[in-house]
C-alpha cells in the first residue's frame, strides 16, 4: 500500500477577525502567547489545572455541551521529571509528548505513577519500536508506513494503540498531517493494522490570530469526522483539537480532547516547535 499524496492546499485568505494568542505547540510567530506562570509544585499545579479546568468547563456550557465531554491531555514536553512528579502529585496522570526519545527516557523514569502516556508528534518509522514499548496512545498517525511499522511492533510485543489521524486542516505546509481530500481513504486502510485501535482525527489548527480561519479548520475536521462516523472508519469519533489559544473555539467546534500546555506548565523554550522541518520529507 502506498500513502495517500500528502500536497496540502494553499489556505484561502480570510477577513480579518477576534484576536487570539497563538497555539501552544507552535513556534514563534506574529503571536506571543500568554503562558501561566511556571509550576513547580502541587499547589502550583492545582492552581494552574483548576484555571484551565474552569475555561473548559465555561466554553463547553457556552456551547451547549456538557464539560464532562472534553478530556483535558496535559502537555509535558521540556518539562523535566521532577516537576512531573509534583504535577502527579496534583492529579496529572495523562500526559502528552512531542518527542520518542524524550518520552521513553520520561516512561521509563516515571514508571512507578501509571501515567498514561500520549504520543502527539510526527513519527518516523525508525522510531516504532519505541513507541510500540510504551505508548499509550498515537495522536498524530498520517503516513501507511509509520502504521505498517507500529503494527508490527507491536504484534510483536503482544500490545494494542489507540491512534488519531492526523490532518492538516490549515492547508500550511509546515505542518504534518493528511490534507482533508486523503482523509477517507486512509482510514479506510487502517483495518489491515489490527494492533492499532482508531479513536478518532487530529489537528493544529491555523496558526494566526484569526479567530474565523480558526474555526475553519475546526469546521472540516469536524465534517470529516462525522464522515468517518458514517463509514464505521473512526472509531468512536473523537477530536483531538484545540490548545492553550485557541481550545474554547475548539469545544464550540466539538473538541472531545484539548492538548494544554503552557497554560499548565508554564512557558516552555522558545526554540521548541513541533512543525515539520523544512528539510524533512513524508
Amino acid at each position: 500500500m502506498t500513502d495517500p499524496a500528502p500536497v496540502a492546499p494553499s489556505p484561502k485568505p480570510a477577513a480579518p477577525s477576534s484576536a487570539l494568542p497563538p497555539t501552544d505547540h507552535e513556534a514563534a510567530g506574529p503571536l506571543t502567547e500568554s503562558a501561566a506562570p511556571s509550576a513547580t509544585t502541587a499547589e502550583d499545579f492545582r492552581r494552574n489545572l483548576a484555571a484551565v479546568r474552569a475555561r473548559i468547563d465555561a466554553a463547553a456550557r457556552a456551547a451547549g455541551r456538557d464539560p464532562a465531554e472534553i478530556r483535558l491531555l496535559p502537555v509535558s514536553k521540556t518539562v523535566p521529571e521532577e516537576r512531573l512528579r509534583a504535577a502527579h502529585a496534583a492529579g496529572i496522570t495523562q500526559m502528552g509528548e512531542n518527542k520518542v526519545q524524550e518520552a521513553k527516557r520520561k516512561a521509563t523514569n516515571l514508571a512507578d505513577l501509571g501515567i498514561h502516556w500520549a504520543l502527539i508528534g510526527h513519527l518516523q518509522t525508525n522510531k516504532a519500536r519505541d513507541a510500540a514499548a510504551f505508548a499509550d496512545e498515537f495522536q498524530a498517525l498520517d503516513s501507511l508506513r509509520v502504521a505498517e511499522a507500529l503494527d508490527r511492533r507491536l504484534q510483536a510485543a503482544g500490545r494494542g494503540l489507540d491512534v488519531y489521524v492526523q490532518v492538516n486542516s490549515s492547508g500550511e505546509p509546515s505542518k504534518f498531517g493528511l490534507e482533508p481530500d486523503a482523509v477517507a481513504d486512509f482510514l479506510a486502510a487502517l483495518p489491515a493494522y489490527s494492533s492499532l485501535r482508531v479513536r478518532g482525527l487530529m489537528t493544529l489548527a491555523a496558526h494566526t490570530d484569526d479567530a474565523d480561519r480558526i474555526r475553519e479548520c475546526f469546521r472540516i475536521m469536524r465534517s470529516l469526522r462525522d464522515a468517518g462516523l458514517q463509514a464505521g472508519t473512526v472509531g468512536d469519533g473523537q477530536l483531538s483539537m484545540g490548545m492553550s489559544g485557541d481550545f474554547e473555539l475548539a469545544i464550540a467546534g466539538g473538541s472531545t480532547c484539548v492538548r494544554v500546555g503552557q497554560a499548565i506548565f508554564g512557558a516552555r523554550p522558545a526554540t521548541d516547535s513541533p512543525q515539520r522541518p523544512a528539510s524533512s520529507a513524508r
